[in-house]
């Protein structure tokens, strides 16, 4: 008796060493209208392993381009379907660069200094105010969200002029900000237990 784990690792594991025996088989067939039946016929019992996808887009290019990837882009067949090229499917993606600027206060973030920069070249008004608001309350709940000890509005007003580089006027009559409280998991209510 030969042990499976002896033939060789499995391409595609999901499908079983019976589907890759079966495209083995396929790669073996000298006539090419004969192979292309088998490797739809396998293409269909491939299918029926996984009935809840058919309904997925491109499931069965997805199959197609299985069977390239399992008979090593060697089958010689009409593909229904343009397959994946051995030399795409290795290719890596180019790496993504990281932003190496820092970020004045970690709790606030990235995204909270270039909120900023739009609220400064802002033109002066009405919206202003309202966006200032906004970006102080933003700044309060940030705060409180990785701080336990509750914040004093003149310290979100600073930040915020801090980090407008002193380019907005921030006052307490101008921004009004609601009271909030540190968030904690001790507040739930409790329900009582059914009898």
């Amino acid at each position: 008796m030969e042990y499976p784990t002896l033939e060789g690792r499995l391409i595609m594991p999901e499908y079983g060493r019976n589907i890759q025996h079966m495209v083995q088989h396929a790669l073996s067939i000298q006539d090419r209208e004969e192979r292309t039946l088998c490797v739809k016929s396998i293409i269909h019992i491939m299918g029926n392993m996984f009935p809840y996808l058919r309904d997925v887009n491109d499931f069965k290019h997805k199959l197609w381009d299985h069977v390239a990837i399992m008979s090593d882009f060697k089958l010689d067949i009409d593909y229904p379907y343009d397959v994946l090229k051995e030399n795409i499917q290795e290719a890596r993606p180019e790496a993504i660069a990281y932003q190496q600027s820092t970020i004045t206060y970690l709790h606030y973030g990235r995204t909270l200094e270039q909120m900023i920069e739009k609220l400064v070249e802002y033109p002066e008004g009405e919206e202003k105010k309202k966006f200032m608001r906004l970006v102080a309350g933003y700044m309060k709940r940030s705060f409180l969200t990785w701080n336990k000890e509750p914040v004093d509005d003149k310290k979100i007003y600073d930040d915020l002029r801090e980090l407008s580089k002193g380019r907005l006027e921030v006052t307490e009559e101008a921004i009004k900000l609601s009271e909030l409280r540190p968030a904690s998991n001790n507040n739930k209510k409790v329900k009582p237990k059914k009898k």
